[in-house]
């Protein structure tokens, strides 16, 4: 039984193909299209399914949808009747969006899969659609090593559904309790996200990196205007302070007068306002979190939690639930974004509507580490870095292993090209940009000169799984980057009364702990546990590098740099290599030195990244 899971067309499409109930591949369509957040149907990321399981489209049963756009638009005509004459310019912008492509989405889905396959199938008795958030909760449960759980999934709004509740038990899963449109906490955050000048979609995860640069000033006055927070986590929103559900933007002019002014700038300087409110509706969302997984256990009496959604990708918030130990066990999808409603679909389709057994293992989820990308050989690799005008040197794993661990105890910034390209938003050892998280420039560096972007934001650590808890203040596993926890009190560097009294920015300059450059202004770090199971060549490396230097941890952050998807191809890789200050790039067995490469290359590249 072949099932292949779409999601696409609002962001982050992508497609999952799952074989007799096991996920064998799943990629974003951004890593091939190489445009960021990129929306449109996945043909790459089908075509790459397909590809790495050795199918043709005769053989896919099933084409599964992540959402039902009928009900989606259904809320779209609703919401214009409720708030009419108001918001008529918003609805006349989207409807003829949705009377060409999206109210027909079965016709243009299937002329989709014609155009790739030819008509050779009869994909309109093949398609089936899910429900958006039924997507997301089974992206969720099924995957997961429970055989019992709660699941909740947080967004910003599927097709009505903002929250759910549901139970899964073996290959049911039932959904009993919902919040809709238009309270959200994922708009909510949104709208946070809008009005301190970051973009809907993509920089929420700044304002959870700005957030400990500020204080909670401003939480107080969210909860009593914005948001009314019940004991059990349900919640309404006061929506004469937001425009999103008749206007182009997502506040108003209510909302300003609440905050003393217009909203910032993109790219204009950041205050302390902007820090102290990304602290504001950080401590909000963990409030309505824990509340919602408080009332869940009550009410359900489990002792699993499954977690899905674009707010589950909120690791500081995940952090401090798993800290409050309502639950004994919480497992989050590492794609827990729209993306991930393409893995959804897939098993939604098979364990529901199919009704095939589903064989959970204990302390293993069926997601494979994330690693569901593609991956290259040797000679593929040589043929293609080649063809790009690379100088590199083929050697063996235990030589890409030393090589590469040397090259890190020497304060080089090395690109990290290996395996299976991860599934989700997060680097896990696949395509990472890696560093010495001892140095105290590390974070600065890599911001600025490599990844250039924001240098506010943190780095993450990659730990040892045997090691994490001499280092870190979690004793479970965080596979997939999902949870912070703060660096160990032994680790850390205290500050001095006048450092105390540092504000925003200021802050980033003063070390933190023994491993400063994964250390947030917080103490806290966005932890990843390294598991010798499902990235065996990571662990080898991290584990020499420990030998190296007496340090079981690396930064990890994205093989990327600012407003591009993560590199997918060894070409990718190279490109990246020759545009920045990355100085040691390992892909494959292939080893890349900056100083081998050809001095025209490194010039054109350079000022390519300069102009972007």
């Amino acid at each position: 039984m072949n099932i292949l899971g779409v999601s696409a067309y609002y962001h982050d499409s992508a497609a999952c193909l799952v074989v007799n109930g096991n996920i064998v591949a799943a990629a974003q369509e951004e890593r091939f299209t190489r445009k960021k957040h990129d929306h449109n149907f996945p043909v790459h990321a089908v075509a790459y399914c397909l590809q790495e399981a050795g199918l043709n489209s005769v053989d896919i049963d099933y084409v599964v949808f992540y959402d039902k756009p009928f009900l989606k638009f259904e809320r779209l005509f609703e919401t214009y009747l409720a708030y009419a004459p108001v918001g008529f310019k918003s609805f006349a912008a989207a409807l003829p969006v949705w009377l060409k492509d999206k109210l027909f989405q079965k016709t243009v889905i299937t002329e989709q899969l014609a155009a790739i396959w030819g008509d050779s199938v009869d994909w309109t008795s093949r398609l089936l659609f899910s429900e958006h958030h039924l997507s997301h909760a089974a992206s969720a449960f099924f995957p997961s090593p429970f055989e019992e759980a709660a699941v909740l999934t947080m967004d910003g709004v599927g097709e009505w559904t903002t929250t759910s509740l549901a139970i899964g038990k073996g290959n049911q899963l039932d959904v009993i309790k919902e919040i809709h449109f238009p309270h959200s906490l994922g708009l909510l955050y949104s709208a946070i996200t809008y009005y301190t000048g970051f973009k809907v979609n993509s920089g929420e995860y700044k304002v959870m990196g700005l957030a400990p640069y500020g204080v909670p000033r401003y939480a107080d006055l969210i909860k009593t205007h914005l948001i009314d927070i019940k004991d059990d986590g349900s919640f309404a929103l006061d929506m004469s302070y937001f425009n999103y559900c008749t206007g182009l933007t997502m506040t108003n002019d209510k909302f300003d007068q609440l905050f003393g002014g217009p909203p910032r700038k993109s790219e204009s300087t950041l205050t302390q306002r902007e820090m102290d409110l990304a602290a504001s509706i950080q401590v909000v969302t963990e409030d309505v979190v824990i509340k919602l997984a408080k009332g869940i256990a009550k009410s359900t009496g489990k002792k699993n939690l499954c977690l899905a959604g674009g707010v589950a990708l909120n690791c500081v918030a995940n952090g401090k639930l798993l800290r409050e130990k309502v639950f004994e066990n919480i497992w989050i999808q590492p794609a827990a974004g729209d993306a991930g409603g393409a893995v959804g679909a897939a098993l939604g389709a098979y364990h529901l509507m199919l009704g095939r057994e589903r064989k959970p293992q204990a302390g293993m989820d069926r997601m494979k580490g994330a690693y569901l990308g593609p991956c290259y050989e040797t000679p593929e690799i040589e043929s293609r870095l080649k063809a790009v005008g690379a100088v590199f040197t083929t050697v063996s794993d235990d030589q890409v292993t030393e090589l590469t661990a040397q090259a890190l105890a020497e304060g080089k910034a090395v690109g990290w090209h290996q395996g299976r390209m991860e599934f989700g938003p997060r680097a896990l050892g696949g395509r990472s940009i890696i560093a010495d998280p001892r140095s105290p420039v590390v974070q600065k560096q890599l911001n600025l000169k490599v990844k250039y972007r924001e240098s506010f934001r943190p780095f993450a650590p990659s730990v040892l799984r045997e090691d994490v808890s001499d280092w870190f203040d979690i004793e479970s596993d965080s596979p997939y980057m999902l949870l912070v926890a703060d660096v160990l009190q032994a680790h850390q560097i205290p500050m001095t009364a006048e450092q105390e009294a540092l504000f925003g920015i200021e802050k980033l300059n003063v070390p933190r702990s023994t491993l400063p450059a994964v250390t947030h202004v917080d103490y806290s770090a966005r932890i990843q546990t390294v598991h010798a199971e499902t990235n065996p060549r990571y662990h080898a490396l991290i584990s020499r590098f420990k030998a190296l230097t007496g340090c079981p941890v690396l930064v990890n952050t994205s093989f990327n740099v600012r407003g591009e998807p993560i590199v997918s191809t060894p070409e990718d890789a190279f490109h990246c290599l020759m545009g920045t200050e990355i100085e040691f790039l390992a892909v494959g067995n292939c080893i890349l030195r900056k100083d081998d490469q050809n001095a025209a290359l490194k010039q054109d590249y350079t000022a390519k990244y300069e102009l972007d």
